[in-house]
């Protein structure tokens, strides 16, 4: 496993984080516990240090803090996520910061996440979603600093609303944060235009989510998949998402001569491949996820050749996709 720097923070990080979205039961259908557990029992012995994980995941925070709790000795790292107050994903724009973050609700979250995963403090807090013009405004800021003052947090970053990878410059220009979590892969790779240099400019770590497209740049996503009922990925991958992902993979694996499980690897070496990235946190359910990925991190940079192939598959899309 290769470590990264956490923006200017103390923090070495695993370039590949475990992202806990998925072993919680809220979003994604089928996960088992067991397995789950095992999966990142297996990462955290494979050299994985960095665990994603949110109030909103369901379980999550739970088996999260249990395995870490069963690790003692082991510095694991520990980010979680404060939901708005308003419920909504993203947050409209126009909203006073008093409505989404106010102190007392940040102060309340971040209290049951505690309790929830047993620890003693989280190493990176985040707003779940953001918003610039809160900048300067309401009580979250004063609330933050004294969550720090406490103990109780260690870092603070949001989580960049999806596929709007600019609208956090201001924060990180700003510099009120020490992360941002932002949607990054070959198929979606504005946050590389602006927002990607002003986090390294700026010492903001970045921790990337969603860099295999929510399962698209595995290549095992096809047009007559079905997904089970209360799966997220039914509506992410609906009408005819699905076969236009599986037509540019097949593009993709033609142009760079991958097969099979490297899909995912060189998607994930793409990102990688940005400087000012600190680590991916994939979302890993079995042993067998947790093992291919990992092996990613070998040290072994893109080719420029590589790289610049894998530019020219950029496909942006607009649609919502809910974290």
């Amino acid at each position: 496993m290769q470590y990264r720097e956490l923006g200017r923070s103390e923090l070495r990080i695993s370039e590949i984080g475990y992202g806990a979205w998925g072993i919680g039961g809220a979003g994604w259908v089928g996960a088992d516990e067991d397995e789950s557990v095992r999966a990142l029992d297996r990462a955290i012995d494979l050299g994985l240090n960095f665990i994603d994980t949110a109030r909103g995941y369901g379980d999550s925070e739970r088996i999260v803090g249990q395995v870490v709790r069963s690790h003692p000795g082991r510095e694991l790292y520990v980010a979680t996520k404060v939901p708005p107050l308003t419920g909504g994903f993203p947050a409209p724009p126009g909203l006073d910061p008093a409505e989404t973050f106010p102190g007392w609700h940040i102060r309340g979250s971040l209290e049951q996440s505690l309790r929830a995963s047993g620890l003693e403090a989280f190493d990176v807090f985040q707003f779940h979603v953001w918003d610039d013009a809160w900048i300067g405004r309401g009580d979250w800021l004063d609330t933050i600093q004294a969550l720090r003052q406490q103990g109780k947090i260690r870092l603070f970053g949001v989580s960049v609303n999806d596929f709007q990878p600019e609208s956090a410059l201001a924060l990180v220009e700003s510099g009120l944060a020490d992360t941002v979590q932002v949607i990054f892969n070959v198929f979606h790779q504005q946050p590389a235009d602006r927002l990607l240099p002003a986090c390294r400019e700026h010492g903001v770590g970045v921790i990337v989510r969603v860099a295999l497209d929510e399962g698209g740049l595995t290549g095992r996503i096809t047009a007559d998949m079905a997904f089970p009922e209360g799966d997220f990925r039914s509506g992410y991958f609906a009408g005819d998402r699905a076969a236009q992902v599986e037509q540019h993979v097949a593009a993709l694996n033609r142009d760079l001569g991958i097969i099979g499980d490297q899909t995912a690897d060189m998607a994930l070496r793409y990102v990688l491949d940005n400087p000012a990235v600190s680590t991916v946190i994939a979302g890993m359910r079995t042993v067998r996820n947790v093992e291919r990925n990992i092996s990613t991190s070998d040290g072994r940079p893109l080719t420029s050749e590589q790289r610049v192939k894998l530019q020219a598959h950029r496909w942006e899309r607009n649609f919502y996709l809910p974290v």
